[in-house]
């Protein structure tokens, strides 16, 4: 009852207001044109939504109408393939993934994959997938995204530890402080402070990457970030470290930047700059292993897990490269997939492909 089998459409979203635009869409199966018309079928009595993957049907046979009552009240019944009465498919995935993270977001522990597919209604396999394809995330992955910024909120909200803990919604600080400091990078009292205390240097420069931030403790360089616009990445510097007294460089401390950039641009010349790494215990495993690839060389994820003596861990691994907030001194960019295609990178991959070729070529 359809009019052909090719599912590709026009970039463009048509109105569907003229009839042409309408047997493009049924043509074309296109699931943007759902909801705003549907067709009928003159000679099997059936109405269908624009994106119906039934048989093709004769022009001459085709009506269109802009509601499901328009349609019925011409005679038409609903088509048992695609259902137009009822919600379509792709809104009954939405809203079993709206009531799964509504779940996730109001219980004490993080609910089971099986037991959110079963609310569902779906296999577990199948509900994984969903979820998925609707938030871009896995279950547990956004399970772990709202408590992490559940932990946040309430650290920055509250006026003790003690009273964030059950601001977080947390019966026990035990079970907070298992998960806190994986979550935040740093132990609740240090993200708490945010730098309180801390005096921080910091320095814009540009390189042929985009703009470089360069900030400093007086242990050492606590934060290398690479982007397009010099004030987002003040921003961030201060996002970050909001309790602390943020000082313009001087021109001794330019020099270290300058060494960055020449680093950026040339890596044979090495770098060699005092760190203050801040993070979990595994985090600086991990970052460790990562200063330890040569320049010009490549690890996957699997081969720093077992390298920390964690082969299991490889997503806590690559957890570990993305949160980290000091480029080029600490090589995240050296890590790649298991079959040698490039990664995500905090910076861009763009960002991270030009530092590998600069790498390889020098």
């Amino acid at each position: 009852m359809h009019l052909a089998m090719t599912t590709s459409h026009p970039a463009k979203t048509p109105d569907f207001a003229s009839d042409a635009t309408r047997l493009d869409a049924v043509t074309h199966r296109d699931l943007r044109a759902d909801g705003k018309f549907y067709y009928a079928v003159r000679t099997t009595g059936v109405y269908c939504r624009p994106s119906c993957a039934s048989r093709p049907a004769r022009r001459e046979n085709v009506d269109f109408y802009k509601s499901i009552y328009a349609a019925e009240q011409a005679g038409f019944r609903p088509c048992k393939r695609c259902r137009p009465n009822e919600p379509a498919l792709a809104e009954l995935r939405a809203d079993a993934v709206a009531k799964a993270c509504r779940t996730i977001e109001t219980a004490a522990c993080a609910p089971s994959l099986g037991a959110l597919a079963q609310a569902a209604g779906m296999s577990r396999f199948h509900f994984h997938r969903v979820f998925r394809s609707v938030t871009g995330v896995t279950p547990k992955a956004y399970a772990a995204q709202y408590r992490a910024q559940r932990v946040r909120r309430a650290l920055s909200r509250s006026e003790t530890v003690t009273n964030a803990i059950y601001d977080a919604g947390f019966n026990s600080s035990g079970r907070f402080y298992a998960i806190a400091t994986d979550t935040l990078g740093m132990t609740p009292t240090k993200f708490r402070a945010r730098g309180a205390g801390e005096s921080i240097r910091f320095a814009v420069g540009d390189c042929s990457l985009g703009a470089v931030l360069v900030a400093a403790t007086d242990k050492g360089v606590c934060s290398i970030m690479l982007g397009d616009d010099p004030q987002a990445l003040v921003r961030e510097l201060q996002d970050r470290f909001g309790n602390a007294h943020l000082i313009g460089a001087d021109q001794a401390f330019e020099q270290w930047v300058a060494k960055v950039i020449g680093f950026v641009e040339a890596p044979a010349l090495g770098l060699d700059l005092p760190l203050d790494v801040r993070g979990t215990a595994f985090q600086q495993r991990v970052w460790q292993a990562l200063r330890e690839i040569p320049a010009g060389q490549t690890a996957s994820y699997t081969e720093i897990a077992a390298r920390i003596g964690a082969p299991k861990a490889v997503r806590a691994v690559a957890h570990a490269c993305a949160s980290n907030a000091i480029a080029v001194a600490i090589p995240c960019h050296r890590v790649i997939r298991q079959n040698g295609a490039l990664s995500g990178y905090r910076w861009g991959v763009e960002r991270k492909r030009a530092l590998l070729d600069r790498e390889v070529a020098s």
